[in-house]
């Protein structure tokens, strides 16, 4: 047996591990992901001379599987979500884009001076690479897939996803930030690089990634929907793997055109789903992508249980194990519940949709691709160990905890509705 037949054998029960796991576990305070994650530690732990990714020696490649898995999950989440868009239908995802991402980096950053004494450049980057969510990791708290009614998507689950959905995108003007941080002052304060930053990461970036997406969105919503040949109206053919043309097209372009191609995917979805709102296609496009999410996370969470039992916990230190722990249980939930104050929505899905900020593959992305602009004064191992760690906690602790909260929360609100 060579060592390729043994990969042959992994990859093949692994996708038919990952089609039967989310059926086993439904319903049960377990997740897909904590039991890839669990596998990966133990084969790991095997007395056999198994390679094991190194995100510090392989970054280039851990950059690009991640950002594949991550535009791929945007294009689901976008197709999924059953309300449509606007400023008032959207108040809970806008609340916590515009008030929590930014208080959860803010907060996150200055403990990661305070905990680590790390430099400022560093901390942002910390902060900035831990803000994304990601409910893919947990899927009772996610939009389960379109359907023909607005209605279908209680708040707690939209309001997750929706966010998701955007702050993939939103959070990479913070990490430009640090990265232009770190140029700027070698890991010391500066202010010199901020008007640059505002005009172009932040403000012309996002804007070519939206209109992007519009653009790209509308185009193909008239090819799947409206086209006069039939040939050319994809919607008659059920055709599944259109969506990872849509996806790689958006992406592509909003890339070559300077902007966030993450923002422009998920945006392209939303306004495919727009063009054409009930019908079926949308389901078929969203059942492949997930499809495709589903073999991407396993393969990556295996490989993350792979690492952190090997040697990502060698330059994991206390405070940083502390600033994880902190990030999962207390800023976000914090964060997140003074982000809602004022809406109409209930104290319990506030609560819910506090607590289930979850990092994710957003977060391996984001650093990966940081550490191959600047080194950040030599700390790219403490950074994984750091990142790492946190998504590990959120694994564990969010996928046990997500289908019983949500059990209850549904029960709830059932009775709630039977109520005369």
């Amino acid at each position: 047996m060579t060592f390729s037949d043994a990969v042959y054998a992994a990859l093949g029960a692994g996708a038919l591990a990952a089609a039967m796991l989310p059926r086993l576990v439904f319903r049960r305070p377990l997740s897909m992901p904590m039991v890839f994650l669990a596998v990966g530690v133990a084969v790991a732990l095997l007395p056999l001379p198994l390679p094991v990714v190194d995100p510090v020696q392989d970054r280039l490649w851990v950059e690009h599987a991640t950002e594949v898995c991550v535009i791929v999950s945007l294009m689901g989440a976008g197709l999924a979500l059953n309300r449509p868009f606007g400023l008032r239908r959207w108040t809970g995802p806008w609340r916590l884009l515009g008030l929590a991402m930014p208080l959860t980096i803010a907060t996150t950053g200055l403990l990661a001076v305070v905990l680590l004494d790390w430099p400022p450049a560093a901390a942002l980057l910390v902060a900035a690479v831990l803000a994304p969510t990601d409910p893919v990791l947990a899927a009772e708290v996610r939009v389960g897939e379109p359907a023909d009614s607005e209605h279908d998507d209680d708040e707690v689950r939209f309001t997750l996803t929706a966010e998701a959905g955007l702050n993939d995108g939103l959070a990479f003007p913070f990490v430009l930030a640090a990265i232009a941080l770190a140029a700027a002052s070698g890991g010391a304060w500066s202010a010199g690089w901020i008007g640059p930053w505002v005009l172009g990461d932040l403000l012309a970036k996002t804007a070519i990634g939206i209109g992007t997406g519009l653009v790209t969105g509308r185009l193909l919503g008239w090819i799947f929907f409206r086209a006069k040949p039939s040939a050319v109206r994809l919607s008659e053919h059920l055709e599944g793997f259109v969506a990872l043309g849509a996806t790689f097209l958006s992406y592509g372009i909003a890339e070559i055109a300077h902007g966030y191609g993450f923002l422009a995917v998920f945006v392209t979805a939303c306004t495919v789903r727009a063009v054409e709102r009930n019908h079926g296609y949308h389901k078929v496009l969203h059942e492949f992508t997930e499809q495709i999410e589903r073999l991407l996370t396993a393969f990556f969470l295996f490989l993350l249980g792979a690492y952190l039992a090997k040697t990502g916990f060698d330059t994991l230190t206390w405070p940083a194990a502390l600033l994880g722990l902190l990030l999962v249980v207390a800023v976000r939930p914090i964060t997140a519940w003074v982000s809602q104050i004022g809406l109409s929505t209930g104290p319990r899905e506030k609560i819910v949709t506090s607590a289930f900020g979850i990092r994710g593959i957003g977060s391996l992305f984001y650093l990966a691709y940081a550490l191959g602009h600047n080194d950040f004064n030599g700390l790219a191992k403490p950074m994984w160990s750091l990142i790492a760690f946190t998504v590990l906690v959120s694994v564990i602790l969010h996928g046990t905890t997500a289908t019983p909260v949500i059990t209850h929360l549904d029960r709830l609100r059932r009775t709630s509705r039977k109520a005369p």
